[in-house]
């Protein structure tokens, strides 16, 4: 309705569209268009594989309770490691940044480049928040797949309020997942929706 103004908080998959990932995202895509130039993608492959080595480095170093390396991070979080715990785990705890980590006797060195050390805190902070959007992801491409008739009857869809039943009928989106991004259309609706489409199909001769 306003396209004029676009809003972080709107959004499609936020968590996964951040400014500390953009080159991640959009390096590889601005490569296969010719955008990207030979040092450019040396740098970039460069700083992926830093964050990789580290990671998989972080994930395998394990922290075991009442170590020195336990007493270190306890001081610095508040919070007691109760059992074998992973490096990348720690680095999600309050108060452990990846410089107090690799201080810990035993996890240093670490990395020395800074763009690399904040992409590690971010993905082991919000990991599971990101993990959790990857299945909507991967739902939303399942409600891609759920094809909405042309000409459908909203006022025969029961519990559908007056608003989404005009917007719906006012956009006529093509899927299910089309219907989602309209905006005001609820989780609710949507479960309504596909639960009437997987009715009408049944209704339907197999070749509609």
């Amino acid at each position: 309705d306003e396209p004029y103004r676009m809003f972080t908080s709107r959004a499609e998959y936020r968590l996964n569209l951040r400014e500390d990932n953009a080159d991640l995202r959009l390096t590889p895509k601005g490569r296969a268009l010719g955008l990207v130039g030979a040092r450019r993608w040396s740098m970039f492959k460069d700083r992926c594989a830093g964050i990789e080595s580290e990671r998989a480095r972080l994930t395998a170093l394990k922290v075991k309770p009442g170590s020195p390396q336990a007493k270190h991070l306890e001081h610095a979080s508040g919070r007691t490691i109760a059992r074998d715990t992973s490096a990348m785990d720690l680095l999600a705890w309050p108060g452990i940044s990846y410089q107090v980590l690799i201080k810990a006797e035993g996890l240093g060195p670490g990395v020395e480049r800074d763009d690399i050390a904040l992409q590690l805190e971010v993905q082991a902070r919000y990991r599971g928040y990101i993990e959790r959007q990857k299945q909507e992801i991967a739902q939303a491409d399942v409600h891609d797949a759920i094809k909405m008739p042309a000409i459908l009857d909203y006022a025969a869809i029961k519990g559908l309020s007056n608003e989404v039943r005009e917007k719906l009928t006012r956009i006529k989106p093509g899927t299910l997942a089309q219907a989602g991004r309209i905006p005001g259309i609820t989780p609710a609706a949507l479960s309504l929706l596909r639960v009437y489409l997987k009715k009408l199909r049944r209704t339907l001769p197999k070749s509609a």
